[in-house]
């Protein structure tokens, strides 16, 4: 065989490469509810958020994160990885928590109530938050092995010191505190999982809900949409993301 000929050989039997495909996983902060535009009204899917702000780049994007989505109930997302995705992002892990309820706790009734209701969230995030990761991590890991895993954290709500009305100064600095610990525990599995991690914590620091520039939203209607990042919290997430991409 002719050395043309043993070239030509080579690249006819040598794999494809992989294309570039997207996957973006997760709950209501990765899907965009509360940052309007939506595509998908019932999973809150907003092409404002940072999936879709990302998605743009790749010749094949699949978005699945919904609102609602705990580290449970991600079995129908799951059915988006496949051996040929290059990219995964997520984030997870605030409803298994009880965010919604934690909300609700704290908006209709008093600090003690907010203080007990926090504190049982927290409780979680030590003692059972940690496991649910490392399972999520792990079947991503199986479903897509060639995919760079990107593990997107969560904001603190609200911006210290903003004379904050919607909130007493007690509930603010229980949910603040719990928003740490839920980031901290997902940070250190994503460390586990090999996975980078994406903290949005200091690039929220001055947009809290009540701040002059809020990129959280306060209590609005649809209530689904409050203490969700809006458009701009959204376009915040998309900038900490490629920031740290490769």
């Amino acid at each position: 065989m002719g050395l043309v000929a043993g070239v030509l050989a080579v690249a006819l039997t040598a794999p494809a490469p992989i294309a570039p495909e997207y996957v973006a996983l997760g709950d209501s902060y990765a899907s965009g509810a509360g940052a309007g535009s939506y595509v998908d009204g019932s999973c809150r899917r907003s092409s404002n958020a940072y999936p879709a702000l990302r998605g743009a780049a790749f010749p094949s994007f699949r978005f699945v994160a919904c609102s609602g989505a705990t580290t449970k109930s991600l079995r129908t997302q799951f059915r988006a990885l496949t051996p040929n995705t290059t990219l995964v992002t997520i984030t997870i892990g605030g409803n298994d928590l009880g965010f919604v309820d934690v909300l609700t706790t704290c908006t209709l009734n008093g600090d003690a109530a907010c203080s007990k209701r926090v504190a049982a969230a927290v409780d979680f995030i030590g003692s059972q938050l940690p496991a649910r990761l490392d399972a999520t991590y792990a079947t991503i890991k199986e479903a897509a092995p060639h995919a760079q895993l990107v593990v997107v954290g969560y904001p603190r709500l609200f911006t210290p010191d903003d004379d904050c009305r919607t909130l007493s100064v007690v509930k603010r600095a229980a949910l603040n505190e719990a928003a740490d610990r839920l980031s901290d525990q997902v940070a250190q599995a994503a460390a586990r999982a090999g996975a980078r991690y994406v903290d949005v914590r200091e690039a929220f620091a001055d947009h809290g809900v009540c701040a002059s520039d809020p990129w959280i939203n306060a209590l609005v209607s649809p209530t689904k949409d409050s203490y969700h990042p809006n458009r701009a919290g959204q376009a915040a997430y998309f900038r900490a993301l490629t920031a740290t991409q490769a």
